[in-house]
């Protein structure tokens, strides 16, 4: 029997859409529901590999979990993933289909939605329900045209619509009923409730504007969501997790300085090392200096790598670098940040951007040229210290040298990962996810004498998943949301 749906669309990004999936999810589930995730069309440099070799919007990966559920390229049929200001490269079921402009891609969207059908049919026939999220703004008209994404595409696949805003930002009441106001009244007729979420305080204080909203929109109120703060122990896979002010840790033995570059990719590597009570992930942007008391700096991923590292040279960083290697410290480079790592790192083919190439940091003898063959696969084996480790691969490009005689990994594939450099203080690795495993972050910490890992990682996201689900069953009418489905 072909599954039921609903889709829950933003009155703008970042509203809670990704995280009130995730945690319906894992609801349903627990009621006894088969549950898939869907996202039509996901913007972001931090993605996550399926086992059928492809690579999916990260949030659909946690979903896939929350879900209890294995990801798949179909639950993120269309990923773009931003090169510069104006472009993206494109992601079709897990595989790159090419590259445009922005421009460019409103013209392409028609011949993507038949993919996007076809995975979202293969979904339906393996669930009770699937769960649909938007991207971005429900009221962004002017890309509606061709929108695979919001509207276009639960008119295309008739999906009814929940409409959520976002309170801790101010003005849900405008943003509610204005999405109402500007959508075509054939969307408008979609959206058959709304969700508002991140709510802090007395709830009665907003009972009257449950109501306006009602009111002046026609649609039904499904919940008013406190805002729930163990989010913040999630994978996130928006960039403007990135902007969130971070708390300093008086007590942490270890401080790890991380570059914030523009294309910054994948940077939920860091996630499980900064949940450790023990450690302090200090990020820092182009204008800062890095921190001198930092033990370790890590490079992360990068989606346009030759560009981040102009603006890391612009910013100063490779002298924050050499200084905190003449200090004795440690750097580690992932992916992206690894290839900066070495003397030269040429691009073509105009990969990640116009062809070109540029002398790199030179603290590996390496040198790294990108091609057309994104490596796309889970990894696992063991780190050179003999810890054993899983992760995933997810890159572009070849590296070869003299330090890739040291290698920083060997793959249960037989292959060898990465380099270290002689004086053993700069390491490098194509491997992603390493800190979540928990082998592996235990031995980082021990490396630098910050005592024994406190926290058991998966265990833990599992954890917040059950506790966001018990918090949307107390704040949300999920009865509701499941008549409301089709």
């Amino acid at each position: 029997m072909t599954a039921r749906a609903l889709m829950f669309q933003g009155t703008g990004s970042d509203v809670g859409k990704s995280l009130i999936v995730a945690g319906l999810a894992r609801a349903l589930v627990s009621r006894g529901f088969k549950v898939l995730p869907f996202k039509p069309q996901n913007m972001s440099n931090n993605a996550a590999v399926t086992l059928d070799g492809g690579e999916i919007g990260r949030a659909q990966a946690l979903q896939a979990r929350a879900a209890r559920e294995t990801p798949s390229v179909h639950m993120n049929p269309v990923l773009l993933k931003p090169q510069s200001e104006v472009g993206a490269q494109i992601i079709v079921r897990g595989q790159v289909y090419g590259k445009a402009k922005a421009a460019d891609y409103q013209a392409l969207k028609p011949e993507l939605m038949d993919a996007v059908q076809d995975s979202f049919a293969l979904l339906k026939d393996e669930a009770d329900i699937v769960l649909v999220e938007g991207a971005g703004s429900a009221s962004e008209v002017n890309l509606r045209a061709n929108d695979i994404a919001n509207m276009g595409f639960a008119r295309e696949a008739d999906v009814p619509v929940v409409l959520i805003g976002d309170i801790d930002r101010g003005g849900v009441i405008a943003s509610l009923v204005g999405t109402k106001a500007v959508l075509a009244p054939e969307d408008a007729a979609m959206i058959r409730g709304f969700l508002v979420n991140k709510f802090r305080g007395d709830p009665s204080l907003f009972a009257d504007g449950m109501v306006r909203i009602a009111r002046e929109t026609g649609w039904e109120p499904l919940g008013l969501i406190p805002f729930f703060a163990g989010a913040r122990a999630l994978p996130a896979e928006d960039a403007l997790a990135l902007e969130q002010q971070q708390a300093a840790k008086t007590d942490a033995t270890l401080k790890v300085a991380v570059p914030v570059l523009p294309h910054i990719a994948n940077f939920d590597d860091l996630d499980p090392l900064a949940a450790e009570p023990a450690v302090e992930v200090v990020r820092v942007r182009p204008g800062e200096a890095l921190p001198g008391d930092a033990q370790l700096i890590v490079l992360p991923g990068s989606k346009a790598t030759l560009s981040d590292l102009r603006v890391l040279r612009d910013a100063g960083f490779d002298i924050d670098i050499d200084a905190h290697l003449r200090r004795g410290g440690s750097v580690l480079g992932l992916c992206g940040g690894y290839q900066m790592l070495g003397r030269v790192l040429r691009d073509p083919e105009g990969i990640e951007g116009a062809p070109g190439e540029a002398e790199g940091l030179g603290l590996l003898d390496i040198e790294t040229t990108l091609s057309g063959d994104k490596r796309l696969e889970p990894a696992s084996g063991h780190t050179f210290d003999g810890v054993p480790f899983e992760g995933y691969e997810m890159h572009m490009g070849r590296t070869k040298g003299p330090d890739c005689g040291r290698p920083f990994a060997r793959l249960d594939t037989g292959f060898q990962d990465g380099a270290i450099s002689a004086d053993r203080q700069v390491y490098g690795t194509y491997v992603h996810g390493l800190f979540a495993d928990d082998h592996q972050r235990a031995a980082w910490l021990a490396r630098f004498a910050a005592g024994p890992s406190q926290v058991r990682y998966d265990e833990q996201v599992d954890a917040v998943l059950d506790d966001l689900a018990a918090h949307l069953e107390e704040h949300v009418d999920i009865d509701r949301l499941l008549t409301l489905s089709r």
